[in-house]
């Protein structure tokens, strides 16, 4: 009796046991307590930046990622992917990361406005490594900080189990079986050189009264574009969203005065936002070879004065660089004499001249006056920085912080009443007040747009740019007659070069090591071939086990 109930069981399970495997598995998946979602996770990154600047490569020269993710004590090929912490990460560490590794995920800050000075000064020390040193082979991506790339990085450095911690060779053997891994994909393509690249430089015009030709005119000067290790992440807040932000105000000012012919005075005034800024001031040098060297008349042929502003919101000092010091009865040395007259009468920031002569030798001139004083026209910078080398004016960390908008009201204020009195020439009466007074939410708004968004000049080269488009909008609305100078560099012999892929997707998957993947196959094949053997055999099989029943009783 029992035999033909095996034999029946047998018939069923070699008859219909492949079709409810087929059924019952899928239902056993889906019902499983593992997530598989949880075994995938997907984050956006920001590539380091890659420029030619006149035929020198700089930067990271790759983009796509398929590499295992280990940590900066578990990695040791260059078939790894390093994800680190910036915090954990010396300029020494990073050099022998990119010269050995695959590729490199350097994870920021959770709140990368409120570090301390420390870890601060740690993050530029290693920013000023990875950009002024030579150009990086591997892909290099920044991440922002986020719950689940914490939980990864734990991981990797947690549960990762190297051979040289590993007692024995079979405890190491069972190490590279059994751990956990994470394999980081960035599916992207190589970056090519980007097309149809135009640089743009705007100028607006307010005319004197008389005959605008035969005016003296003073430039004001400023750059809109950031620069930082990576293009996504330059949001240039004091560098230069303060410079754009006093431009615009210094402008809406002075057009009020412009406007009305009883209060406009015997000077011209220009207002010049430039392009590339960040890339040894290629919006300026190219303006200016139109202005000067082309055959239509230039607005700036015989300035009296250039005054350019670069990071005016970072202390409460303003220094006036020059690179010759001005006579004391030039437009520049009247212009600095008010400087300092108004600081001291308004007694809210100290002024101070820094004198610095330009080094053709260097590939990056200091500030953006140089290349006015290169064409012999008398120029200087306007800074809250005291030094040209300050890494304030390159970096990731240039963000909005407390106190900027009180820091660039106070100057802007300083700047104007100066430059009224100077082309006015008057020595006591301060002329911006009542309505004509300086709006401190004017210069928050500019302010805060120009800062919440990016401005790396390989991010602003695109033929309808909405931040250019805003910004010549924004001068229309002020000035007479703004114009666009386009800046497209030769085909064959290019002055820079900028390259795409600033942003891509991170896909970080949990795995297990191909050896356990091997293991497991081996095993589940055997496990299915036993099983396979069994069904198909089943009353040989349990005649089998029933003669063994019986001898084991016996015995």
């Amino acid at each position: 009796m029992w035999l033909e109930e095996c034999d029946s069981f047998a018939e069923l399970c070699r008859g219909y046991l492949p079709y409810y495997l087929l059924i019952v598995l899928p239902i056993f998946i889906i019902i499983s307590p593992v997530n598989p979602v949880a075994a995938s996770h997907e984050f956006p990154v920001y590539r380091m930046h890659q420029y030619d600047l006149h035929g020198i490569p700089h930067g990271c020269r790759s983009a796509p990622i398929s590499l295992e993710a280990r940590s900066l004590t578990g990695w040791s090929t260059y078939r790894h992917c390093v994800i680190a912490k910036a915090l954990d990460i010396t300029p020494s560490v990073f050099q022998l990361v990119k010269s050995k590794a695959g590729a490199l995920v350097i994870v920021l800050p959770e709140k990368i406005n409120e570090l301390t000075s420390e870890e601060y000064q740690k993050i530029i020390t290693l920013e000023e490594s990875m950009m002024h040193g030579s150009e990086t082979m591997i892909p290099v991506y920044f991440a922002k900080w986020h719950p689940n790339l914490e939980i990864i990085l734990t991981d990797i450095n947690d549960s990762f189990i190297t051979d040289e911690k590993a007692g024995t060779a079979v405890e190491a053997m069972f190490n590279s079986i059994s751990a956990s891994g994470y394999q980081v994909v960035v599916a992207t393509a190589q970056a090519l050189p980007k097309t149809d690249v135009k640089v743009v430089t705007l100028h607006g015009k307010l005319a004197g009264t008389g005959v605008e030709e035969k005016l003296p005119t003073i430039a004001i000067v400023t750059h809109y574009d950031s620069f930082g290790v990576a293009p996504e992440l330059s949001f240039g807040a004091d560098s230069n969203a303060s410079g754009i932000a006093m431009l615009l105000e210094l402008a809406r000012l002075f057009s009020a005065l412009y406007s009305a012919a009883r209060s406009r005075p015997q000077f011209n005034l220009v207002f010049i936002a430039t392009g590339a800024g960040k890339l040894n001031y290629q919006g300026s040098k190219k303006w200016l070879e139109d202005q000067l060297d082309g055959t239509e008349g230039s607005v700036i042929q015989d300035a009296a004065y250039v005054i350019c502003l670069d990071t005016v919101s970072a202390s409460d000092d303003l220094f006036m660089h020059v690179s010759k010091p001005p006579k004391e009865n030039s437009s520049g040395g009247l212009f600095y004499k008010e400087l300092k007259a108004v600081s001291q009468y308004l007694n809210i920031s100290s002024v101070e001249g820094v004198h610095k002569k330009i080094n053709l030798a260097e590939e990056i001139l200091a500030w953006e006056h140089e290349r006015y004083s290169i064409r012999r026209l008398p120029a200087a910078t306007l800074s809250t920085l005291k030094s040209h080398e300050d890494p304030l004016r390159a970096t990731i960390l240039d963000v909005i912080k407390e106190g900027q908008v009180d820091r660039l009201y106070k100057h802007t204020k300083i700047v104007s009443e100066a430059l009224a009195r100077h082309i006015y020439n008057l020595s006591s009466s301060q002329i911006f007040t009542g309505s004509l007074e300086v709006s401190k939410e004017s210069l928050a708004l500019w302010f805060n747009y120009f800062s919440s968004q990016p401005r790396a000049a390989s991010l602003l080269v695109d033929k309808n740019n909405l931040l250019i488009g805003t910004l010549k909008e924004a001068m229309a609305r002020y000035l007479g007659d703004v114009k666009v100078t386009l800046h497209v560099p030769d085909k064959r012999d290019p002055e820079f070069v900028f390259y795409d892929v600033a942003k891509a997707n991170l896909n970080v998957y949990s795995v297990k090591p191909a050896v356990f993947d091997l293991i497991l196959t081996f095993g589940i094949t055997l496990y299915l071939g036993v099983l396979y053997l069994i069904v198909h055999n089943f009353p040989h099989a349990y005649s089998l086990a029933t003669r063994l029943s019986t001898k084991s009783k016996a015995a």
